[in-house]
């Protein structure tokens, strides 16, 4: 994990040890970032990795996208606002029922952890399915454990994406919601899409160990091509007089309060969703003239290891404090007067999220209306309170962001997904992009990955 390093506004960082690539390097890397693997080639991909393991034809194919988060960060399980968008990078999954009971899985990520192959039997009411090793495979074993619909049939599954991981772009909700909707074609449920997210969500709590919010699966879920979704992650009963910044927004829905303390487990009870959960906002995003950079910084994190759940931890502390349910709920003045009641780093904590639920607000009006210079200021005070206030940046992510705000063209640039490592998204003119990738991999001090991508559809079944 990279250490968190404090920079005032107008300093940019240091180039040392700049890792300058050649021209033809920095073109390889442009070229392969304009031709993401797409849908068709991983489904191709699977349907090979399949025949070879199983020595059959695969009978179901499905895919669910990454994400990328604009702006909102941190603020989903503080009950506050978020405007992801669905990525084109996926996790595309093809698989068979199988009569035995088992489930055999193969992944063909050369980054999972090994083993790549697993087998294991499903769960049953006297026998729950627990998370252990590989890592990988613990997503796939919550979304099964909790899975509504039954009888579930055993199945052998082969997993390919696209999505980076540990690099911020939610690769494991991708996964989660890529088998959720596999095994809806073993056995259709009946539920919402709020409860499927949420099935997800718990999933990846009690087996990854990941108290995240609902974000990453809803818009993984429900992603629209040409859009960003802006969500409302409110739960619980609604204050009876709305935040002033968001009046005109729906209610949504967050997990179960103190998940960062408390270790949901596979016997934990359903978390219960707010009766206007999950009424969201499409944002228009499909400007031809606007292109979306996603930097990897390859710094690569753990949430479950890393600093995420004492962050999650000390913001309930502030709300708690303030005798609030949640941050949501706290305006900055109410803030600034209870600045004696809380620690210095809650106060810290608790202004970032609450400035970052306002600049939400503002940046999907922004948005809205195609005001992208306004978009763009308030993604560079989303990261700068990041940095500061949150202190969830690093020295890598600080160095991206000072290097794309300094090409021309480009509106905006923030840091995206849990921190410490990860990405940054760069809004910016569609005719920039080539100079902003060189010039962002000239200024950093490692090796810089590319993704351009269209806002793009949520979770899909794939003909074969």
């Amino acid at each position: 994990m990279c250490a968190p390093r404090r920079l005032a506004p107008t300093e940019h960082p240091a180039p040392t040890g700049l890792c300058r690539s050649s021209g033809s390097e920095l073109r390889e890397r442009i070229m392969a970032a304009l031709r993401q693997p797409q849908v068709a080639e991983l489904l191709a991909e699977a349907r090979r990795a399949f025949r070879e393991e199983f020595g059959a034809e695969p009978e179901l194919a499905v895919s669910a996208p990454g994400r990328v988060n604009l702006i909102g960060e941190h603020t989903d399980y503080n009950q506050g606002l978020v405007l992801p968008m669905a990525l084109e990078l996926v996790t595309v999954l093809v698989g068979s029922a199988r009569e035995d009971g088992l489930v055999s899985l193969l992944t063909t990520s050369a980054d999972a952890d090994e083993p790549q192959r697993l087998q294991f039997p499903l769960p049953t009411a006297q026998r729950s399915l627990e998370p252990g090793t590989p890592q990988w495979a613990n997503y796939v074993k919550g979304v099964i454990q909790y899975y509504p619909a039954a009888p579930l049939p055993g199945f052998s599954a082969v997993l390919v994406s696209s999505v980076p991981l540990g690099g911020g772009l939610s690769s494991s909700a991708s996964l989660e919601v890529a088998m959720y909707t596999f095994l809806q074609q073993l056995c259709p449920d009946s539920g919402t899409v709020a409860a499927r997210a949420q099935v997800c969500q718990r999933a990846e709590h009690s087996f990854a160990g990941v108290p995240c919010g609902i974000m990453d699966q809803l818009i993984s879920l429900m992603g629209q091509k040409g859009h960003a979704l802006l969500i409302d992650c409110r739960w619980g009963s609604l204050p009876s007089s709305p935040p002033t910044c968001t009046q005109e927004l729906l209610s949504g829905v967050c997990p179960l309060p103190g998940a960062a303390s408390t270790r949901l487990t596979s016997s934990s009870p359903p978390l219960q969703l707010h009766p206007r959960s999950l009424e969201t906002s499409l944002v228009p995003l499909s400007d031809p003239k606007l292109a979306v950079l996603i930097t990897n910084s390859n710094v690569h994190h753990s949430l479950s290891s890393s600093e995420y759940p004492v962050r999650r931890r000390q913001c309930e502390e502030v709300a708690r404090a303030l005798g609030k349910e949640s941050l949501r709920e706290v305006q900055m003045e109410e803030l600034e007067a209870a600045r004696d009641l809380v620690s210095k780093e809650g106060f810290r904590r608790a202004r970032h999220v609450v400035g970052e639920i306002r600049r939400t607000a503002q940046a999907a009006a922004a948005l809205k209306r195609g005001d992208y210079r306004g978009f763009g200021r308030l993604m560079v005070e989303s990261h700068r309170s990041l940095r500061d206030d949150y202190q969830v940046s690093c020295l890598e992510l600080d160095q991206l962001v000072e290097a794309a705000l300094a090409v021309p063209g480009v509106y905006g640039s923030r840091m995206t997904g849990g921190g410490f490592g990860g990405c940054t998204v760069t809004l910016l003119e569609a005719s920039a992009t080539a100079q902003a990738m060189q010039h962002i991999q000239e200024q950093y001090s490692g090796t810089a990955t590319f993704y351009l991508s269209q806002a793009a559809d949520g979770a899909k079944v794939l003909p074969l």
